[in-house]
């Protein structure tokens, strides 16, 4: 079969469904259809800023820390109590924001420095740490359900066409990741740092010969990934609630969203978190016994198609 045949064919059998839906959707309950695309959006730009620090350390610099949402987890709780303390809601996500990249920063000084291209190794080790932290988490803060209460500022609801209205805080949920999606990606397309990084997961021993300290690099990246996580904790406890098991459910969707996007890409990771988010939403509100399966479809359709993911490189 000719190749640009069969990529328009498979356009089609994917886009023709989802017109059909979106048509018969919109006649059968256009509120609930419009109030479920906002609730798919703005959850995607929560996935969005915690799978992008997944996808700096896992996508680019191919360092398999499963332990990404346990660093999610503890931002968030260590973010509560700062916030409980304070009472300053910014001082909780910042506090959230840099207990997490101080704990990636150990991560990458204390093992994975020590074990590069040991996957395996990796993966066994951040497995029974994530274990570790859950547990001491669950000792730490019982199995209550917390949740942050936003700045009066961005509180309440905000007039929308159609909905009458919809939570500020979501709307400005979603303009962060949009800010911090593009600060990213200038990061690392724009600036020396960001180039050495990318130098580094190609040739690591060529920028070391260069007079590069790779090691440094890579710990800066790593902290700002695993700082990703605990803003995001911080963010996803006030847009929704911090409770024990929210870690698996993270790292389970920055997974998704790295395969669906493409390992080490800002904007795969953007449009596979947008895709997960929609996709988990509309089967909640069209289809709540099989909703959690069409995330699923979505990620073995990339893989049978484009294992590398949307906008992944080829290796």
């Amino acid at each position: 079969m000719n190749p640009t045949f069969r990529r328009w064919l498979l356009r089609a059998v994917i886009a023709i469904p989802v017109a059909v839906f979106v048509v018969w959707a919109c006649a059968d309950d256009a509120k609930l259809f419009l109030r479920t695309l906002l609730n798919g959006v703005t959850l995607a730009s929560l996935y969005f800023v915690v799978a992008s620090g997944f996808t700096l350390v896992f996508g680019l610099m191919r360092n398999v820390n499963l332990a990404h949402g346990s660093l999610f987890l503890l931002g968030a709780y260590i973010g509560w109590v700062v916030g409980d303390v304070t009472g300053s809601w910014l001082v909780a996500v910042v506090a959230g924001f840099l207990v997490s990249a101080l704990a990636g920063l150990l991560l990458q000084v204390a093992v994975f420095r020590h074990m590069p291209g040991q996957d395996l190794r990796q993966t066994m080790f951040t497995i029974g740490l994530s274990i570790v932290i859950a547990d001491l988490l669950l000792w730490g803060f019982g199995g209550e359900i917390y949740q942050f209460d936003p700045p009066g500022i961005i509180f309440g609801r905000t007039p929308m066409p159609f909905i009458k209205a919809y939570p500020t805080y979501r709307l400005v949920m979603l303009a962060t990741a949009i800010v911090i999606g593009v600060l990213l990606w200038w990061f690392l397309n724009r600036t020396r740092v960001g180039m050495m990084i990318r130098a580094g997961v190609d040739d690591r021993a060529m920028l070391a010969a260069a007079g590069t300290n790779v090691q440094m690099v890579f710990a800066i990246t790593f902290a700002i990934g695993a700082g990703l996580a605990g803003f995001g904790g911080v963010v996803g406890g006030t847009a929704l609630s911090i409770a024990p098991g929210e870690d698996t459910r993270y790292l389970l969707a920055s997974l998704e969203v790295v395969i669906v996007g493409g390992m080490g890409s800002i904007p795969g990771a953007a449009l596979g978190a947008l895709l997960i988010g929609l996709a988990e939403q509309f089967g909640l509100a069209y289809a709540p016994t099989y909703g959690v399966v069409f995330t699923f479809v979505i990620m073995v359709l990339v893989l049978a198609f484009r294992p590398q993911g949307l906008m992944g490189k080829r290796g």
